[in-house]
């Protein structure tokens, strides 16, 4: 099963005030198993960055002036996303603006199934905090990066959580469990990726961006166990 881990970043709260998408990230799994292919933009929205977005995001206006517009990458997002499942942290605001963005291009609005973490967490733990930062905790999953919102590290975070929540442990992962103050720590079991034999579809100019992203998330992330096959 192909699911698409998403996130985006943008000017503000409400495309209703015209807001805009400024970062697109989204992850490929199957069989909850990440396997390297990325979908990672930044978007000139063609308007200000309000100061207040800035300090969440820490993306200026001067920073995405030479960016492409949406409508140039549209078509390279929709072939990604295709009519998968797409899993996102507040789904509604992220396809809200995703949507709002197609419709200014033209183009139909995303149908794709969408499964919404933020529930899948109230129903897991009922009465707690189900914030990105507050399941990372919970779930053991190493988040110090995270110091400002990035579509590209909160899209990696969430991919782990959300396997997580599903405790998809068995057959797609095997994962050893040492439990401290009721925490998971997991590893994922990479020799399981190589034994799939999925053929590669990615281009040199992905590669490039995708290993780009890797390097940003810092030694931790999963792609650099991946890669190499630790």
């Amino acid at each position: 099963m192909r699911e698409i881990v998403l996130d985006t970043e943008t000017t503000g709260l409400k495309f209703t005030d015209n807001h805009r998408v400024i970062e697109i990230a989204a992850i490929e799994i199957i069989d909850f198993l990440p396997t390297g292919k990325v979908f990672h933009k930044y978007v000139n929205p063609q308007r200000d960055v309000p100061e207040s977005s800035v300090d969440i995001h820490g993306i200026t206006e001067k920073f995405l002036s030479n960016k492409p517009l949406f409508k140039d990458i549209v078509e390279e997002f929709l072939e990604f996303v295709s009519s998968d499942n797409i899993v996102a942290h507040n789904a509604p605001f992220d396809i809200g603006f995703l949507n709002f963005e197609l419709q200014k291009c033209g183009k139909n609005i995303l149908l794709n199934r969408s499964i919404d973490t933020v529930v899948l967490a109230r129903e897991k733990f009922p009465g707690q905090s189900v914030s990105l930062d507050a399941l990372c905790k919970r779930l053991a999953i190493d988040n110090t990066q995270r110091e400002k919102h990035s579509a590209t590290l909160d899209a990696e975070l969430l991919a782990r959580v959300y396997i997580e929540l599903n405790d998809a442990r068995e057959p797609s992962l095997n994962l050893s469990i040492e439990t401290a103050d009721n925490l998971i720590e997991t590893d994922f079991d990479i020799s399981l990726l190589h034994k799939r034999n999925l053929k590669t579809k990615i281009t040199e100019e992905e590669e490039k961006l995708h290993k780009e992203f890797v390097k940003s998330l810092g030694k931790n992330a999963i792609w650099n166990k991946v890669k190499d096959g630790q």
